[in-house]
């Protein structure tokens, strides 16, 4: 049985015991009945423990955790329980540091366990097109040059340099999507828009000129941020797409305060999966998580490398 909860200490109750989060696990990924994470039979004997199965077909022995990103994590599932409901309660996430202190591991573990979870939250759910009235933008992620130390700076000119690129789109309805680009091009700009935005939308978005010859795929209005242009009508403005780059600076530099580009990508994922579910209560945002938790785990090995 789903439990219940609308609190992070109706969630302790919920959960006093590590056999209640298999049990809750359980009936989140096998509602349709028991099967073998190895070859998909349900030919399944249940042990005396409550913790552990067999497959009658392929005779390998398994838990729930097996197929999913908790496979060979000797954390609990009451922790792992407690880091998804603060990662999606949070509106800016949560620093690994104070994620170790909060459920008592390591900083390490902590930081392992914020990946994966990054992973999981980038589901399957936002692949249809953004429709209606859509707004583009791009913004950079990085530091100053003059905030570098010298033997790392660019020494390249001013604006964006030495920062990563991040193209966006907003629907006014409510999703949004984030992608880290290499560089910030037209073609790649506009590759991005059409990706996640139906044709025949109406695409707002500034004058930049990576924007330019999509007039004929949508409905595309521009303001001039340059001329001192922010909003038109009352209508035509990217100020939607602006405040979720703002949420975003306010989670980077508020709460993690430094982020790689090599791993920029996962954190835009985790952002997206609270925005895109902003509307859905606590603890179903938690049981969503847990359902996109089966697939691939991501290896520690494969994260530092």
């Amino acid at each position: 049985m789903i439990q219940q909860f609308d609190s992070l200490f109706d969630l302790l109750k919920a959960f006093p015991d590590e056999l209640s989060a298999i049990k809750h696990f359980e009936a989140i990924r096998w509602k349709r009945g028991a099967y073998c994470p190895h070859c998909g039979s349900i030919k399944i004997y249940h042990f005396a423990d409550q913790k552990t199965h067999k497959c009658g077909d392929c005779r390998k022995r398994f838990s729930i955790k097996v197929g999913t990103i908790f496979e060979d994590s000797k954390i609990g599932l009451q922790k792992w329980f407690m880091a998804i409901w603060l990662i999606t309660s949070h509106k800016k996430g949560i620093a690994s540091t104070q994620l170790a202190k909060d459920i008592s591991v390591t900083q390490k573990t902590a930081w392992f366990m914020l990946h994966r979870l990054r992973c999981a939250a980038k589901t399957k759910s936002f692949n249809r097109p953004l429709d209606g009235t859509v707004e583009a933008d791009e913004t950079f992620v990085g530091g100053k040059e003059k905030n570098k130390h010298s033997h790392k700076k660019l020494n390249r000119g001013r604006g964006a340099v030495g920062k990563t690129p991040v193209l966006g789109v907003k629907s006014r309805d409510g999703e949004v999507r984030f992608e880290k680009v290499e560089d910030l091009t037209g073609t790649v700009a506009k590759d991005m828009i059409r990706r996640n935005v139906k044709v025949g939308a109406t695409l707002l978005t500034d004058e930049a000129r990576v924007y330019r010859g999509l007039d004929g795929e949508y409905n595309h209005y521009t303001v001039n941020h340059s001329a001192g242009e922010y909003v038109r009508w009352y209508f035509f403005h990217t100020n939607t797409i602006e405040s979720a780059w703002a949420l975003l600076k306010r989670q980077i530099i508020g709460i993690h305060h430094f982020v790689s580009a090599k791993h920029l990508q996962r954190y835009l994922d985790e952002m997206m999966f609270r925005q895109n579910n902003r509307d859905v209560e606590e603890g179903n945002r938690v049981n969503m998580l847990l359902h996109a938790a089966s697939g691939k785990r991501l290896l520690y090995k494969d994260l530092i490398a």
